[in-house]
């Protein structure tokens, strides 16, 4: 059996807006504090959208940041894949905002709408384009802005999230790197367990992110392991031969569990939960352009992705660095 074209990363870029929410400007707001909220999440601030700003410039800051570093113009792009909850509009699709906004020629783009989960749905999607010789190129960015979606009254969620927005740029690449392995599930019978709805007492009212934050624990700390694990036995690889873990920035406890569940020590987790809080689709991309920025992943790197969300949809991927 021939193997699958081998797709890589060939590029990444990340975007956050201006506007820096901290934990004690929240506590002006609701009954919480610095010290309740960092205890809890590892939160210490978060960006919200300001001024005007909105899901898809977010999302094309990233994209243009991403192609200016694989050294591509819009043009040579073949697909955009967005994956958000939180576009500007009902449609048209983030994805056709962001082809507009940078000037990528006419190619299919689509959103996908797996949450938190969203950019490793997009991240085999990507390849399977790029490995039915579809494209060549593929624009995949996560964006979310959930502060759109908020209750600023209910201090169990308020506190939790960040918008910002994190995109790469998959070509074909050598072999023996890029994406090894994936993973990727969902359980639609926990999908009360984080959604958008109105709240309990105003049925008619605006409609809010709700989450039974025990429940969606719960059911963090237990899928994690079992995703990555499928998508390192893909691989070929153990969780001894992982370099770095890039969670979803979820909270610091989750992404702990996470690490401890696959026995990586926590010096080879990237951790930005911190500064930005969650980011939702944004989350695992945002974290992956900052950390190679930094300079942190070399040559022959193994990389392991996982998120999970809203759905209850989850998944992992294994990259290879090139």
């Amino acid at each position: 059996m021939t193997k699958p074209r081998p797709v890589g990363i060939a590029g990444s870029g990340f975007a956050v807006p201006p506007r820096r929410l901290t934990n004690d400007e929240l506590a002006h707001r609701v009954d919480t504090s610095d010290e309740w909220i960092r205890s809890r999440t590892g939160i210490a601030a978060r960006h919200v959208l300001s001024d005007g700003l909105e899901t898809s410039d977010l999302a094309a800051q990233a994209a243009t940041a991403a192609l200016d570093q694989a050294g591509l113009a819009a043009a040579a792009v073949d697909a955009v894949i967005v994956a958000t909850v939180s576009a500007d509009m009902p449609f048209p699709n983030a994805a056709n905002l962001v082809q507009a906004k940078l000037g990528i020629p006419p190619v299919p783009c689509f959103d996908l709408g797996t949450a938190c989960a969203g950019y490793i749905y997009g991240l085999s999607m990507a390849a399977l384009l790029i490995q039915a010789e579809r494209a060549e190129t593929v624009l995949l960015v996560g964006a979310d802005a959930l502060s759109k979606l908020l209750d600023w009254d209910d201090r169990s969620t308020c506190v939790l999230f960040g918008d910002g927005a994190g995109a790469t740029v998959l070509r074909p690449c050598e072999a023996g790197y890029g994406l090894l392995g994936w993973n990727l599930g969902a359980d639609g019978t926990g999908g009360e367990y984080l959604k958008v709805a109105p709240r309990a007492d105003a049925p008619g009212g605006p409609r809010y992110l709700q989450m039974a934050g025990r429940e969606v624990f719960k059911f963090a700390v237990r899928i994690q392991p079992r995703t990555c694990q499928a998508a390192l036995d893909e691989a070929g690889i153990t969780a001894e031969q992982v370099d770095w873990l890039i969670p979803h920035q979820a909270n610091i406890r989750i992404i702990d569990a996470a690490a401890r569940g696959l026995g990586i020590p926590m010096d080879k987790v990237y951790v930005n939960v911190d500064r930005y809080g969650n980011t939702s689709a944004a989350s695992i991309p945002l974290a992956l352009a900052e950390a190679a920025g930094q300079g942190l992943f070399k040559r022959g790197d193994n990389l392991l992705l996982v998120g999970f969300g809203a759905g209850l949809s989850w998944g992992a991927a294994v990259v290879r660095w090139p």
